[in-house]
């Protein structure tokens, strides 16, 4: 009997799992035992992948640039990267905004829910609150000193880290560039050894991919607030549902135009990281399949899959501005706010800004959505109205942040003749049968 595919098993397993917690919870030791023996291995895949995104990142990056020869073409990928980047971003939060303007979700939350939203999340989103006034306190410029590493093996020791992790790649690549190439071939033949082996570990942490859903969708659906408080904000989520979904269009729509390949061909070779994406809430933990399934399955040539995706990984939120963008109108529509269009469009520009430096980890969009509050003017209390469902909406966002890195670097690769057909046609051909 055939093997069934890899993404056909993570989808299986994310099933599994909520099936799985919803008969656990009809026992009063049923959250107890999920959150104690399950729960667990979710976490150790998740750590798992946490594990190899630097090293990842460091070999891919250095490879990469390595690779390009010379500045010129370093300098020509990387602007068309980033303004390829911006422009998405903004058509997202575009999308976000003209979303919940029609929906207009924040009138059906009425005072009673708003009170018990606030009080049952209000410390959570209090830290929340507290975390974004650090950064808003830290000057305008310190998003560019943030930048620069003081050491880069400090820098390497943490996920939230990325920015100056791929500044310390682009830079050591940069160098590999100048020096004469007799002297650079070591150094490079290390790292090209060094990302070989590091995608062969992605290979291996794959296998448990079915599993390691199972157990994160098992927990997620224990530690769900009460059945109430999700109708309440139901509208909400419709919204961002809705916006990421029309998202999703934007990209297909992209890839069609750009790069004359079908949508079925893109969704088909990106399908894994999008599962994987959304059961981890993490652009940097789905970023390894995410550059092999690029690579491989969609025919990005590795130079460009190297340097587009990392970058992406770090400031390419579209799902994330979107999301912000809805939010903050949402929760303005509950307090009873009316924004101007003037409003309307600095929260476009300021949610914009706010993606580009959010983390690629969980929950980090909520951190940056209070500087998107305080720009417009909405209560920051308001937090606490939609912590009830960021994490489910945290976890649907992230695939299209995901999928707006795969289609940037399709476009990116078609503009410098690097898009070909891709390596591997099936997932079976590259992961290894069990006997």
């Amino acid at each position: 009997m055939k093997k069934l595919a890899l993404h056909w098993q993570i989808l299986l397993g994310m099933v599994l799992g909520v099936i799985f917690a919803l008969i656990m919870t009809n026992f009063t030791w049923g959250a107890d035992f999920i959150g104690d023996w399950v729960k667990p291995f979710g976490t150790i895949f998740i750590n798992a992948l946490k594990l190899i995104a630097i090293p990842l990142i460091l070999a891919a990056l250095i490879k990469g640039i390595s690779d390009l020869k010379d500045i010129s073409s370093l300098s020509k990928m990387g602007i068309r990267t980033i303004i390829t980047y911006v422009l998405t971003t903004v058509i997202a939060v575009s999308i976000g905004i003209g979303v919940v303007s029609t929906i207009k979700p924040g009138t059906s939350i009425n005072e009673d829910t708003r009170n018990e939203l606030v009080e049952a999340y209000g410390g959570d989103a209090e830290q929340k609150r507290q975390d974004a006034l650090k950064q808003k306190e830290a000057g305008p410029l310190q998003a560019l000193i943030d930048l620069v590493p003081e050491n880069i093996f400090s820098a390497a020791s943490s996920n939230r880290n990325m920015l100056q992790v791929i500044f310390f790649s682009v830079f050591f690549g940069i160098g590999l560039i100048l020096i004469p190439e007799k002297k650079a071939r070591t150094v490079k033949e290390f790292f090209d050894g060094f990302n070989e082996v590091i995608l062969k570990m992605v290979d291996l942490i794959m296998l448990a991919a079915p599993y390691g859903v199972f157990a994160l969708l098992a927990a997620l659906v224990v530690e769900a607030p009460s059945a109430d408080l999700f109708a309440a904000l139901g509208m909400y989520a419709l919204s961002v549902v809705v916006g990421l979904t029309l998202m999703i269009g934007v990209y297909l729509l992209l890839v069609k135009i750009f790069t004359n390949k079908s949508p079925l061909f893109f969704l088909n070779g990106i399908a894994p990281a999008q599962l994987l994406a959304f059961s981890t809430s993490s652009s940097a933990a789905t970023l390894p399949v995410t550059m092999e399934r690029v690579t491989e399955h969609l025919g990005v040539d590795e130079k460009v899959s190297s340097f587009v995706l990392p970058i992406g990984a770090t400031i390419n939120m579209d799902g994330t501005s979107l999301y912000q963008a809805v939010a903050a109108i949402f929760i303005a529509q509950a307090f009873g706010m009316d924004l101007t269009v003037g409003t309307q469009l600095g929260i476009i520009a300021t949610a914009t800004l706010a993606s580009i430096g959010s983390a690629a980890v969980p929950g980090a969009g909520m951190v940056m959505l209070v500087g998107v509050l305080g720009y417009a003017g909405i209560p920051e209390a308001g937090l606490a109205l939609i912590f009830a469902v960021d994490r489910p909406l945290d976890m649907c966002r992230t695939v299209i942040n995901v999928t707006g890195d795969a289609a940037v670097s399709m476009m990116v690769a078609k503009s410098q003749g690097k898009l070909g057909e891709p390596k591997v046609k099936d997932w079976d051909d590259h992961y290894p049968k069990k006997k």
